[in-house]
């Protein structure tokens, strides 16, 4: 095997969930010679941190996807995950199939409105094509609004401007400060200064209160937008939500009960064990963890994890995570490339523009999951 490691056909070791995380515990279980099984509802990971970019530019959705079966073989399953028995260890499929496990790592991430997340049981080719089916919708709207200021809202308006700068763009948060809490004030503060030097309309402290009964993502003419606190009306060609985003938890809550957090993450040690559980991880988002929500730090969380799987395989202590400085991290960026907050690539505000070759996609894991913007 790749790492030297010899294990027995008991092990075998399940990760739900194909984002980041997920994806990234497959690439190190692969280079070690474990058995695994990768299951997701989709049959390709979806770089989603370049999904707003892939909203208004034609074409560019298709570099945001990397087929599983071509990269994992038979160590992949596409499907919608139902449930855990921790009892008889097997993991439930919709299907009722049952998927044996020794060792479980839990990466089902965040969810929220499309287009900022995409979790469908669906093909890679009807992923691309929904994303393709906006950017046509973009192109016919002369006034988009943005619903959400948190840093995909602030994405979206910022990419929306870069490549359709006649396009009237208007962005609505319930808070006064922009992007994440995590960011310092002044940082934030020069968010929202870019933004409005760009000609993006900020109406702040408020909320859409009919947004329920809008219909969002498609093309229309005069869409009446309704504000809580002010009588204004807004009418607008388009509205794309960027709210609502919340921990991904069905597939398990049911099996952990109580023991879960307010937010539907799951409890952890120094270790990345669910408490009470030494054979099953919780890594990226759904890790009960502080500090921000980032991919580099789903990498990293799913690292730690196989690499105590191994270690408890062979005897070895566990490895503790320790989370990196978040200022390195929001230091990511450069003059003509792509800056990353919080998860999210921020393209106009942060930088001059936002293109494919400044954004880390690519054709291969190397390029989708090591590259880092220098």
């Amino acid at each position: 095997m790749g790492s030297g490691l010899s294990v027995d056909e008991s092990v075998r070791v399940v990760i739900i969930g194909g984002g980041f995380a997920g994806k990234a515990a497959a690439c190190e279980l692969k280079s070690k010679g474990i058995p695994f099984v990768l299951v997701d509802m989709k049959d390709a990971f979806h770089h989603n941190v370049a999904a707003l970019r892939a909203s208004v530019e034609t074409g560019f959705a298709r570099k945001t996807f990397i087929s599983f079966e071509e990269s994992f073989h038979d160590s992949f399953k596409q499907g919608k995950v139902v449930g855990i028995n921790l009892e008889t260890q097997h993991v439930i499929l919709e299907n009722n199939e049952e998927l044996p496990y020794s060792h479980l790592i839990i990466a089902t991430g965040s969810d929220g409105p499309f287009p900022g997340k995409f979790n469908k049981l669906t093909s890679k080719e009807e992923a691309i094509q929904v994303y393709e089916d906006l950017v046509n919708e973009v192109k016919k709207a002369k006034h988009v609004v943005v619903v959400g200021g948190g840093s995909a809202g602030v994405e979206m308006a910022a990419e929306l401007k870069t490549d359709y700068p006649e396009k009237e763009v208007t962005l609505i948060h319930s808070k006064v400060a922009l992007a994440d809490v995590d960011l310092e004030p002044k940082v934030r503060q020069a968010i929202k200064e870019i933004l409005l030097k760009k000609g993006v309309k900020l109406v702040l402290g408020q909320r859409v209160s009919n947004l329920d009964e809008l219909t969002l993502n498609v093309s229309q003419e005069n869409v009446a937008l309704h504000l809580d606190k002010d009588s204004e009306v807004i009418n607008a060609n388009l509205i794309i939500a960027c709210i609502g985003l919340k921990i991904n938890s069905s597939c398990y809550t049911s099996a952990f009960g109580d023991k879960l957090a307010s937010d539907g993450t799951l409890p952890v040690n120094g270790f990345l064990q669910v408490d009470g559980h030494d054979n099953i991880y919780a890594v990226g988002d759904c890790a009960n963890l502080a500090g921000p929500k980032l991919a580099y730090l789903a990498g990293l969380h799913a690292k730690v994890s196989v690499t105590n799987i191994i270690n408890s395989l062979m005897g070895k202590p566990l490895k503790p995570f320790k989370s990196g400085s978040l200022s390195m991290l929001l230091s990511m960026g450069r003059n003509d490339g792509v800056g990353q907050i919080n998860g999210c690539y921020v393209g106009s505000f942060i930088v001059t523009k936002a293109k494919s070759k400044d954004i880390f996609v690519g054709q291969s894991w190397k390029e989708m999951g090591q590259k880092m913007p220098k």
